[in-house]
This record gives structure tokens, C-alpha cells and sequence, in this order.
């Protein structure tokens, strides 16, 4: 047998709700859409009750049900029709504001979690704050600088935090403005839901606004506290500088601006002198100094000069177990000096541009000269005098190996050749020549790394070796 099923307006209304059975909320509205629907049927012409008649159709027949179409309902009209496609529209439009909803809920319970681990975190912080006050004070007064690390971890943290935050504020608002468009339908919303709803997300950011609030209130202290404790420090530091500084000064009570010594005690790559002064161009020099080398074997580095371009300018080294050597532009010819005994020497070394020739003495004896020590070249202006140490770049990259380990005083510097008897005549402290271009007194020289200068009579305490 085939049948139609009853056409009646209740039998639709009933359809619809039964569609619709997730969103009861909706019902109400449906329902009244379907009523009218019904209405406007029976405005054209329908009557009220009206339905189909079935008939049994014998076996072995053609299935078809021919219909007369007088029987039939009414072509929908164009009234029908359009009430029809709203009822489309609205279900769609409720569908989605049903996954809207869902997915704000979501939303609004990961930012709960995040707003109760974030408050959390920030009492943990008042507490550490309140238990460690204390000792931030006692770290300013001992670590000399040494701030804790708390403190920028939970800004850091509180930085990233709020910025999460305001990114779940934003994607928010983007949501509520791309539902702008769809107001005309949540209009359609039971009044006492939608202002339930309105309620509920205005609670919802006026927490997230306050939780905000604090925690950039909660930055500002942490911050201060920090930059205050900053400030201490450096004040700190900046005394103790200004009493060095007072010390050093103090420290210069010598008989005679020249009677003092540096002391270098220890083969490291940071104790060492400086001349203040630098060499102008020369085409002959002598240097004389004297010296106490506690190391072996070898005794380092008295002292190196180097300009821009060329490290080794000027260079006297004595490396592990090879004999002295000076080094002229890199060009190295090797002294017959000895000086590793651990006793006072007075050592010059004279040189000239013209055929490179050189000189060595020792306690004012010259035991050695030779030639062809990178000739006609003149020695550059502008660079740096380090006592103690080799220089691989002007002024610093220092090598422990190379270091000198012991006392050194008298380094003078001449812009020519001495005479034999005026090197003796320093050696035997029977006269004392300052020197031309690089005089030996105490405010022409300064010590770094802590290498010292010590009060010192070269002559006492020569004699006092001996």
C-alpha cells in the first residue's frame, strides 16, 4: 500500500521540534514560525483537518499511486516559500551561534585556569618576597652585585603571562566583532538569555581586566625593587673604586718620584704594567732597566712594544729554554744575556737603523753586538709600552707562558745610542740618566691585574743581593 502523510500544520510544527530537540531553548520561536507557515496554507485555500486518502494498491500491480490533482495540496506559494527559507536561515544562524557559544565557553574556562595559575604564581611571589626581603639585603651588602635571580624570572614570567593574556583578549574582541554582524538574529534570543549572556562575558572581562591590572602592578614593584638594588650595588662599587683610587694615590709617598719597583709575582696573562707615555718615530734607541727574574726556565717578557700593523715592534723575550732574543719589526737576533739567577741586573740594549746594528750589556759590561737587525727600518710612532707581558695585539691577547715573573724598575728610554760609559755609570749607581723619551717616575707608569708598585733603592738593595 502507498500513503502520503497527513499535511496538517501541527503534524509540521511537530516535525520541526523534534529537529530542533538540542536547542530548546529555541523552541518557542519555532513553534510560532511553524504556526504561521500553517496559516498561510490555509489562507490559500487548504481547510483546516484536510488530509490524503490511502488506497491498497492489489499485489502484482504497478506501484505508482496515481493521484487525481484535484486531491493534491496547493502549489506552495511564494509567501509559503519565503517563510520557509527564514526558517532555514534562522535554524543555520542557530547552529552557529550554538558553536560560537561553545567555543567561547572554552575559551573563557582556559583563561579561568590560566587567570587561577597566574594568581598562584603571584602569591607564591608576594610570599618569596615577604620571606626573602631579608636576604635581597644581606646579598646587596655581600655579594657585591650579584643579584638574585628570583626577581627576573618572575618578571619574565609575569611579562609572558600577561602577554598571553592580552592575545586571549584580542582573539575575543575579534570574535565579538565578526558576531556584530549577526545581532539582527541573537535579537531574536529570549530576553532574559541574551541578557544572561551579556552579563556573564561583561564578569568575565572586567576579572580579566583587574587580573591584568595587578600583575602589571605586580611587574612595576618587582621591577624597582630590582633597579633599586641595582643602584646600591653600583653606589657600592663605586666607593670602593673612589677608596682604591685614595689608596693608590696615597701609596705614592716614595722618596724620589723614580724609587719604586713594579712587582709581578705570578705567571698569569693579566699582571702587568703600562708606560703612560708612547715612543715618537726613532731611527735609534737605547733601553736599559733594571730587573729580578724569580722564574725559570725562562724569564718572559720585561717588556714589548707594539704599534698598529705590527704587534712586535719592539720585543725582549726569553721563551722556555731559548736564550734572550730582541725583536725589531718581527726580526729576532739573540743576546748573550743571563739574568735567571734571581738577583737585581742592570741590562741595556742599544740599536740603530743603520745597518741594524745592536748592542747588549749587562751590570754595564757589553758582552755582544751584531748587525743586520732589520735595518734602515724605523721604528713607528704611537704604540703601546707593556712591561711583563708579549703582545699579540697592541694593548692586550696576552699569553701566561710569556709572562715575566719578578721585579723590574728603571725602565728608561732614549732616542739614540749611549755611550759605553754612561751605561756604567747607571750600572754602578755611580750616576742616573733619565730617559729621553720614556723617563722612569711614578706617574709615567700604572699596574693592572694586580701587579703592584713597591717602594724600592735600587742601589741598597743591589748590594744587599750581593
Amino acid at each position: 500500500m502507498h500513503c502520503d502523510y497527513f499535511r496538517s500544520p501541527r503534524k509540521r510544527g511537530v516535525a520541526v521540534a523534534l529537529a530542533f530537540e538540542m536547542v530548546t531553548f529555541f523552541v518557542g520561536l519555532l513553534y510560532i514560525c511553524a504556526l504561521v507557515s500553517g496559516k498561510v496554507v490555509r489562507a490559500n485555500g487548504q481547510p483546516k483537518g484536510s488530509r490524503f486518502m490511502c488506497t491498497a494498491v492489489p499485489a502484482g500491480t504497478d506501484v505508482s499511486c496515481p493521484v487525481e490533482t484535484t486531491n493534491r495540496v496547493q502549489s506552495t506559494s511564494p509567501q509559503e516559500e519565503e517563510f520557509r527559507n527564514t526558517i532555514i536561515q534562522l535554524r543555520e544562524t542557530i547552529l552557529q551561534q550554538k558553536e560560537t557559544i561553545v567555543s567561547q565557553q572554552g575559551t573563557i574556562k582556559e583563561l579561568n585556569s590560566k587567570l587561577s595559575r597566574c594568581e598562584a604564581a603571584a602569591q607564591d611571589t608576594r610570599d618569596a618576597k615577604s620571606r626573602g626581603g631579608s636576604r635581597r639585603k644581606d646579598y646587596s651588602k655581600i655579594t657585591m652585585g650579584d643579584l638574585p635571580r628570583d626577581p627576573t624570572e618572575t618578571i619574565d614570567q609575569l611579562g609572558k603571562t600577561m602577554q598571553s593574556l592580552k592575545h586571549r583578549l584580542e582573539s575575543l574582541e575579534q570574535q565579538r566583532a565578526n558576531a556584530s554582524s549577526m545581532e539582527a538574529v541573537t535579537s531574536a534570543l529570549p530576553g532574559d538569555l541574551r541578557d544572561l549572556l551579556k552579563q556573564r562575558l561583561g564578569d568575565l572581562e572586567g576579572q580579566l581586566l583587574r587580573r591584568v591590572a595587578e600583575l602589571e602592578e605586580e611587574k612595576s614593584q618587582l621591577y624597582n625593587e630590582t633597579a633599586a638594588h641595582r643602584q646600591r650595588t653600583e653606589s657600592t662599587l663605586s666607593s670602593l673604586l673612589d677608596r682604591i683610587g685614595e689608596l693608590e694615590r696615597s701609596n705614592n709617598a716614595f722618596k724620589s718620584p723614580e724609587d719604586f719597583k713594579i712587582s709581578l709575582p705570578l705567571r698569569t696573562n693579566y699582571l702587568y704594567g703600562r708606560i703612560k707615555k708612547s715612543l715618537p718615530e726613532m731611527y735609534a734607541f737605547t733601553v736599559c732597566m733594571w730587573l729580578k727574574s724569580s722564574a725559570s726556565p725562562g724569564i718572559g717578557t720585561p717588556f714589548s712594544y707594539g704599534v698598529r700593523g705590527q704587534a712586535n715592534e719592539i720585543v725582549l723575550i726569553e721563551w722556555g729554554n731559548n736564550p734572550i732574543e730582541l725583536l725589531i719589526n718581527d726580526k729576532v737576533a739573540q743576546l748573550p744575556l743571563s739574568v735567571s739567577d734571581g738577583r737585581w741586573h742592570h741590562i741595556c740594549i742599544t740599536w740603530t737603523t743603520r745597518d741594524g746594528f745592536w748592542e747588549a750589556y749587562q751590570d754595564g759590561e757589553r758582552l755582544g753586538t751584531g748587525e743586520n737587525l732589520a735595518p734602515w727600518h724605523p721604528i713607528k710612532p704611537g704604540g703601546v709600552i707593556i712591561l711583563g707581558q708579549e703582545q699579540d695585539i697592541v694593548g692586550g691577547r696576552f699569553d701566561a707562558t710569556q709572562a715575566f715573573v719578578g721585579e723590574l724598575s728603571h725602565f728608561n728610554m732614549w732616542d739614540r745610542v749611549l755611550r759605553p760609559a754612561d751605561i756604567a755609570g747607571m750600572a754602578n749607581c755611580s750616576a742616573y740618566m733619565p730617559g729621553s723619551v720614556v723617563p722612569w717616575i711614578d706617574g709615567n707608569v700604572e699596574v693592572l691585574g694586580g701587579a703592584a708598585k713597591v717602594a724600592l733603592e735600587i742601589c741598597e738593595d743591589r748590594l744587599f743581593d750581593s
